[in-house]
């Protein structure tokens, strides 16, 4: 394939990376968001997914450009497919910072002393870690980092079972707080579609290189 097609690559993996970035960012201030009661930090990170849907929309239109003006084939092909898919993915993971906000204006009602908060810092990690490290496998092309992420999705389906625990123990003992205890579960399954997510980016990346659908296969699959 002609250098032209390897630079808009490149360049559109830079893009990735960048919007990643910013969406792993927004993840982790809405967390932060949901802890602290910070209501305008929640609309901030609302406020900001305009910002992400755009660049969603010039990745995809910059790759549908490349695969009708050089018709790339075979390896080539992956690699634009799967950009497609990773573009669409991390897409779906600035929403979910957007649903993790978005409880914040819920979560304040309760005031900072009226309940138990749940520590979501390491799901918050891991999770985000995950996402890191799967596009850390596209921009290497490494199927051994693609792999121990998919390793890792069941710590973070632990966790939110942990949490699961913790939400129906506080809602039985302070129904009257059951609303802000259902926040927390909303939360914590948006942290664990982030794993999700980050394996399903690892698994496309494997396909990448190696032409091997590897859903479904590992144990548990993906959600």
């Amino acid at each position: 394939m002609t250098v032209h097609f390897i630079n808009e690559i490149e360049n559109l993996t830079l893009l990735l990376l960048e919007v990643t970035s910013k969406v792993e960012h927004a993840v982790q201030q809405a967390i932060q968001a949901t802890f602290s009661h910070d209501v305008p930090l929640a609309q901030k990170i609302i406020d900001a997914d305009d910002e992400i849907d755009a660049t969603e929309i010039l990745i995809e239109e910059e790759c549908l450009k490349i695969l009708a003006l050089y018709q790339p084939v075979a390896g080539d092909l992956r690699k634009v497919i799967t950009i497609l898919k990773v573009n669409n993915e991390i897409e779906r993971v600035g929403d979910l910072a957007v649903n993790i906000a978005e409880r914040v204006f819920d979560m304040v009602s309760y005031g900072e002393n009226m309940v138990e908060k749940l520590d979501f810092e390491e799901m918050t990690g891991k999770a985000c870690g995950m996402l890191k490290k799967s596009l850390d496998s596209l921009t290497y092309r490494d199927t051994a980092i693609a792999a121990e992420v998919i390793s890792l999705d069941d710590e973070v389906d632990k966790l939110h079972h942990d949490a699961y625990l913790f939400v129906r123990e506080k809602m039985l003992q302070h129904p009257n707080q059951s609303g802000y205890y259902l926040d927390c579960l909303t939360i914590s399954r948006c942290l664990e579609r982030i794993a999700d997510i980050a394996t399903n980016i690892s698994e496309d990346v494997i396909y990448m290189e190696q032409g091997i659908i590897v859903r479904h296969l590992h144990e548990g699959g993906t959600k």
